[in-house]
């Protein structure tokens, strides 16, 4: 190089690399006088699939007392269902959308038809729009969280009628 003040190092490149990954970060910059260097990852795609088992069925039977004391904070947390009904939950902590985009259609609407593969909505996590694909075939009765709302883990969206 003609000019060695400028001159990288290859192995603290390769040191910075193996930092970005072990700590798992997404860029590492580092300045020393004049010179600067900055490592980083390739961004993940905007659109990442989401797969999620449904959580497990409640017991079928519970003593009377305690399924009283249960069943108002129960009440709180889903709403309530009948045998052919299904709630679809979030997978992540996010926000919530019903659209790909704010000048887009809804992915669906109260009344529409939905497989295992339709996409529902999307959840943003770390600046990550997921798509939400229905976990049931059947119909949306419900959309139970509004547009760009944050919402939890396990989180009630939509509830469906199987079939």
């Amino acid at each position: 190089m003609a000019n060695d003040k400028h001159a990288v190092d290859p192995a603290l490149v390769r040191e910075l690399a193996a930092i970005l990954r072990e700590a798992d970060l997404g860029e590492i910059e580092v300045e020393q006088g004049d010179l600067k260097i900055r490592v980083s990852k390739p961004v993940a795609p905007v659109a990442a699939q989401v797969s999620y088992a449904p959580p497990p069925a409640a017991p079928a039977a519970q003593p009377a007392a305690p399924a009283a004391a249960a069943a108002p904070a129960e009440a709180a947390a889903s709403p309530a269902l009948a045998a052919d009904e299904h709630i679809i939950t979030s997978p992540m902590i996010g926000t919530f959308y019903r659209s790909p985009s704010p000048d887009a259609g809804s992915f669906v609407e109260v009344g529409s038809t939905v497989t295992n593969t339709t996409v529902i909505c999307i959840v943003e996590a770390m600046k990550v729009m997921n798509e939400i694909k229905s976990d049931v075939s059947g119909t949306i009765t419900e959309i139970l969280v509004q547009d760009a709302e944050a919402v939890e883990f396990g989180q009630p969206l939509f509830k469906v009628k199987r079939g």
